[in-house]
Parts: structure tokens; sequence; C-alpha cells
């Protein structure tokens, strides 16, 4: 499959009062086409901000891109102008973003938010965006769409408020999907058809997806592949099963014992990961995940591991870890 995002070196900083904030290290990755990517990683991580900068949608100042490209669709994002990124946005690029409530416009009524990206990036009539969007309703399942056009954002439950943002953001037919968190603040039930609606526009559309999450459950239901992020890098990539099956960072080791087992081992404890994320201000020499990790070396706190193919593992499976985590494993299973 060819590539339809390719990040390069990307790395952004936000200057604070407190200091400089190093919110993205050196992130590189590329997305196939048709590829759904689940970016993981606890609050401060990156996952967002990276987006974020890439679309044009981080504050400056304070915020600030240090170094980078981001080629999609053969096109830096980074070199672009304000109004042509404004003609990706909502065109090529759809946008979920995790609360719909503050995405939304209350004093605006839904059909008119879902028609204006239909007028102002395909150039519909007011009248077409009008029956276009009564379209997109029904396709993301709320019913009797030609009466829920006329109402406000405050008249939908949770879900069905991140269902019209979903429908705004494909509207357009875009090449990529962003969802933000986007499940975040609803049930499980809610969450689970969001996930199943996302997915089968995903098939329909043939759109790629990037997925970002606190959470590796939902990373399990949605993704392809997995990409984990930690003090501003990625400490891991690779196939969904590769990374859930045979995780090669400890960071991504920790992230799965904190996952509930509802299966055999429905008793077993959850774990915790001891200790704070970085801070970015003051970022730590060597891996920044090097003081939370049972598994450290002295080079840990040195020197910063690249990101490169993991030994004897899936193809694709990247690591970034001075350690031969499988190994350290088996020798703390073999000395019980």
């Amino acid at each position: 499959m060819s590539a339809l995002l390719d990040v390069r070196g990307l790395r952004v900083r936000f200057d604070t009062p407190g200091g400089t904030v190093h919110a993205v290290n050196d992130v590189s990755y590329t997305l196939a086409d048709g590829e759904t990517l689940g970016v993981v990683g606890e609050s401060g991580s990156g996952k967002s901000v990276h987006v974020l900068a890439m679309l044009g949608l981080i504050p400056r100042p304070p915020g600030r891109i240090e170094a980078g490209e981001v080629i999609f669709a053969g096109r830096d994002l980074l070199r672009l102008s304000e109004a042509e990124l404004r003609d990706v946005r909502g065109g090529e690029i759809g946008i979920i973003f995790q609360d719909p409530m503050t995405a939304l416009n209350p004093v605006l009524t839904v059909g008119r938010q879902i028609a204006e990206p239909l007028m102002r990036h395909r150039g519909l009539s007011r009248a077409r965006a009008w029956a276009r969007a009564a379209e997109l309703l029904e396709l993301v399942g709320i019913a009797d769409p030609g009466r829920r056009l006329a109402q406000y954002p405050h008249q939908f439950s949770g879900g069905m408020r991140q269902r019209v943002m979903i429908a705004i953001a494909i509207a357009c037919d875009p090449k990529l999907l962003i969802a933000d968190e986007p499940t975040t603040a609803l049930d499980v039930t809610v969450q689970a058809q969001i996930l199943r609606l996302v997915r089968d526009l995903k098939a329909r559309m043939g759109m790629s997806v990037i997925w970002i999450t606190h959470d590796m459950g939902v990373v399990a239901g949605i993704a392809d592949a997995v990409q984990v992020m930690y003090g501003g890098r990625i400490v891991e990539r690779g196939p969904v099963r590769a990374i859930f099956k045979d995780p090669r960072n400890a960071y991504t080791w920790g992230l799965l014992r904190a996952l509930p087992d509802h299966g055999r081992r429905s008793h077993r404890r959850l774990h915790q990961i001891e200790g704070q994320p970085p801070d970015l201000t003051l970022p730590p020499e060597g891996d920044p995940f090097a003081p939370r990790n049972p598994f450290a070396t002295p080079r840990c706190f040195t020197e910063t591991p690249p990101l490169v193919p993991a030994a004897d593992a899936a193809p694709g499976h990247l690591v970034a870890a001075w350690y031969d985590l499988p190994r350290l494993l088996a020798e703390r299973e073999g000395a019980r």
C-alpha cells in the first residue's frame, strides 16, 4: 500500500512561563492508504499535540513547530498557508474532536453545521447541501434526519452529538479521518456503537483513520496498527496483534498489564505503572521512561534509543529500547 501520510522528524515546543515544553520530539511514521492507526499513551505523551500541530491547530504562540515535514497526499502541510490548510481541513482531512459540546456551535442548527463544509469545500448550493446533510445524518444512524437537521446540539444526547461530529467529518469524503479521543466521555455501550460506526464508514469510504486514545482496549477493537507514545516520542509501533501478543517496550507492557482481563484469568490483579510522566520542560537524558522502567539498564539513563525493527518480531514491529524485554520477562518467570 502507498503512503498517504509521511511524518518526518516532527518537533513541537510550547514556550511557557515555566520554561519550554518539549511536547513532541522527533516523531516519524507513515500511514498507508486505507490503514487505521491507533495512537495510545498517557496524557502529555504528545499523541494529540503532534496531530494538531500538523494540521496547524496549535496556538502560535505559545506553540511552535521547531522542525519536521508532514507529507500528505504529496504536499508538506507544514509549508502550506493558513488558507491552503483550511482547504485541507474539513475537505481532504476530517476531524472528530473529543468533546462535541465544545466543538459544535451551540447557536447554530445541526443542519447548518453539516451543510457548511459541503458548501465551502464542494461548492454545493444551500438546498443541495441541506439534502446531503440529511443523508449524512441517516448514514451515521440518526433517525428522522429531516426533523433533526433543524435542531440544536443541546437537543441531542452525548452519543448522538458525537454522531453529528462524525457526519461533519465525513461530509466531504476525506482521504483521512482523525479521531481525537472521540469516545472518552461516552459510556461503554455508546462507545461500542461509535467504534462500529467508524469501522463501517471506513470500509464503505476507503479512508485512512488515525484514532487517538489512552485506552488500549479501544485500539484492539478498531486499529490495524498501534503506535505507543511516551514523553513526546514513539516508543513502539507495529501490527495490533503483534503489539498485544508480543510487546517489546516496557511501557507498552505496563499499559497492557493495566487492562482488565475478562477471560479465564479475570481474577488477575490489575497493575499500575509506578511513578509519574517526565517533566517535559526538563526532558530527561536517555529513554524518558527509564525512571519508571523496572528493566532499565544504565544505558537507558544516558542515551535515547532509536526506533528500530524489533528482533525476531513480526514485520513492521518497531521498538525503542536498549533491553530485550522477552528475555527479561522469561527470566523473571523462570525465577518464580
